[in-house]
């Protein structure tokens, strides 16, 4: 394939595809907010509204809006969503639900930080598209308040005794080195640059262990590995998206240091996580090589497919490394030939280890309109960026 040929087809799948689908499938025009449960042919089978995929879903049309085109039937959308979530979505305190009725009533309480981190992704980007201010400070006092919970996330809601066995997690320093740069522009420059700068760290020096050459899920909170099952847990694709937020702070740093590291992070996460058998990548790994916790954890899942390839792609064109371009057209073959539903559209989320289709949904609790849309998106945009840079690929 040529460059043009992958731009062609990112295009394609975005804008005639998964996009459509959609737009087509998921408002909900009597109570607002959108469906996400969504079967092969884009029919809703359950109602429940999940405050994480309502949140990505207005980031998405705004996003779109944003950087592709002005066109106002996505900004109508986005609009749409964040009405539901402004109404329905938080508690007395400021907190997000977890998840909601069709109606709005609250299903399941805000133990789930990462609730707040989608919201507050999706008002900044919707604030930025309308310049309207209610929308800031949603974004902001919900930002504010993710900050003040960041070193107990779960709060009240915490299921772990206190002082056994203190864990953190990857997911939050992860997503808050791409969150704070989505929100950049209602924040302060010296809080933005403090926020990447931790995020990094805690990225790159502590959840990163050279010595096994993988990102662990948890370590205990001086920085060191907990052999238990929680300590020894790995998540190939969540530490590979990651890898592409890094590229991208090292870029904007001018940090060629950084850059290498990612590069080769990325590298060192693929070999570690393919399926030598079958291909693809593993959900979840255990480091010891022991049984894992997680049930599921040689599935292979839609979104640690095209995060893995947008961080491949994103290291050779910011370094040339050959090596990311092997991995990158591996894995797209991979990616490509299994996801997408060439009958109904979008993409199957979830497949067993040899391949094949093991639930056919579009959408659900986990899925919904986020991790392909920007996949497309920035895979479009990086071959563009290559063509005009006359980069070229083997």
């Amino acid at each position: 394939m040529t460059i043009e040929n992958y731009i062609h087809l990112y295009q394609d799948a975005l804008l005639n595809d998964v996009v459509p689908f959609w737009e087509r499938n998921s408002p909900d025009k009597i109570n607002g907010g959108f469906f996400t449960c969504l079967d092969r042919q884009g029919q809703v089978y359950d109602t429940d509204k999940f405050i994480w995929l309502q949140g990505r879903q207005v980031w998405t049309f705004s996003m779109l809006y944003n950087n592709l085109e002005k066109r106002q039937s996505w900004l109508d959308l986005a609009l749409h969503g964040a009405d539901f979530l402004e109404k329905h979505g938080r508690d007395e305190d400021g907190n997000w639900y977890f998840s909601l009725t069709r109606e709005g009533r609250p299903l399941t309480a805000p133990y789930n930080i990462f609730s707040d981190c989608f919201a507050t992704m999706a008002f900044a980007q919707l604030y930025k598209a309308t310049g309207v201010e209610k929308y800031r400070k949603i974004a902001t006092d919900t930002f504010d308040n993710i900050l003040k919970r960041k070193n107990n996330p779960a709060g009240k809601y915490s299921k772990k005794m206190p002082g056994v066995r203190p864990l953190q997690g990857f997911s939050l320093p992860m997503i808050l080195s791409n969150l704070v740069l989505e929100i950049e522009h209602t924040l302060p420059k010296q809080m933005v640059e403090e926020t990447i700068a931790e995020s990094v760290n805690l990225v790159m020096n502590v959840f990163y262990k050279p010595e096994y050459g993988v990102i662990l899920e948890n370590v205990l909170d001086t920085g060191e590995f907990c052999d238990c099952y929680e300590g020894r847990l790995i998540n190939p694709g969540h530490g590979l998206e990651a890898t592409w937020f890094m590229m991208d702070i090292a870029k904007r740093q001018n940090n060629p240091a950084l850059m290498q590291k990612a590069v080769s992070v990325a590298i060192q996460l693929m070999e570690y996580g393919w399926d030598k058998e079958y291909g693809g990548i593993f959900y979840f790994l255990d480091l010891k090589g022991a049984p894992p916790q997680q049930l599921e954890w040689d599935q292979k899942l839609w979104w640690v497919h095209q995060e893995a390839s947008l961080a491949l792609l994103k290291g050779y064109y910011y370094t040339g490394n050959g090596e990311c371009w092997s991995w990158y057209k591996k894995l797209h073959d991979y990616t490509w030939s299994h996801f997408p539903d060439k009958k109904y559209g979008e993409w199957f989320g979830y497949l067993n280890r040899r391949g094949e289709v093991l639930l056919p949904l579009k959408g659900g609790k986990w899925k919904g309109c986020f991790h392909a849309p920007r996949f497309l998106l920035q895979g479009w945009k990086t071959f563009e960026r290559m063509v005009s840079q006359k980069l070229s690929i083997v």
